[in-house]
């Protein structure tokens, strides 16, 4: 089966090729605006419905696959920053402090109209930042593109402390959670085939 990725993220796509999946990607277009006040988790999982359902409707067959992930600080969640001045205060907020990453998946079997989601949870540590480190960092242009203003899977990884839960929920997509689920869809990998060939 067919395994399409609904997102532009080149974190996501580097990760499906390092556990040896093959893929397609095509780009969703949806509203990401979700009510204030809904719970994180809910949150991702509604996001990452919306996209996957958004690239389904385009195509007669395949299982595709979409993802959302949110920083959250004392309840309040850090999406990608406006501008430079935006990243170093959401860096300034998550210094020495922990914070929640939640990642949100969502699987979908166009053939078999069959549709599953979940999320993950992962807890992160900043060490105290000092200023010069925050801007000089935020300088390298890492920080633009990424909610909560870091990558734990680059320069930003300097920063992090420790974490509680999936290392691969903070770059984005939590691996474990999403090869539980592409086997309980019977979507074939290196784990399920019985042929040692594709599988398809």
């Amino acid at each position: 089966m067919t395994l399409i990725l609904a997102s532009a993220s080149p974190r996501r796509a580097d990760l499906l090729r390092q556990v040896g999946l093959e893929f397609t990607v095509i780009k969703p277009d949806v509203d990401e605006k979700i009510a204030a006040g809904t719970e994180p988790g809910k949150v991702v999982v509604e996001l990452a419905r919306k996209k996957v359902l958004d690239v389904s409707r385009r195509l007669e067959y395949g299982c595709v696959l979409a993802a959302d992930t949110l920083v959250v600080y004392e309840g309040n969640v850090l999406g990608k920053p406006q501008d430079f001045g935006d990243a170093c205060r959401m860096l300034s907020l998550l210094s020495g402090k922990e914070h929640q990453v939640y990642s949100g998946l969502a699987l979908y079997n166009i053939a078999g109209e069959d549709l599953q989601t979940g999320f993950s949870m992962t807890r992160v540590w900043m060490k105290s930042l000092e200023k010069t480190h925050i801007e000089r960092y935020v300088e390298s242009g890492e920080p633009l593109d990424k909610a909560g203003a870091y990558g734990i899977q680059g320069l930003g990884a300097v920063f992090v402390q420790k974490i509680e839960g999936c290392y691969f929920n903070v770059v984005g997509l939590p691996l474990n959670l999403l090869f539980e689920m592409l086997i309980q869809m019977k979507v074939s990998t290196w784990l399920n085939r019985k042929d040692g060939g594709n599988g398809e």
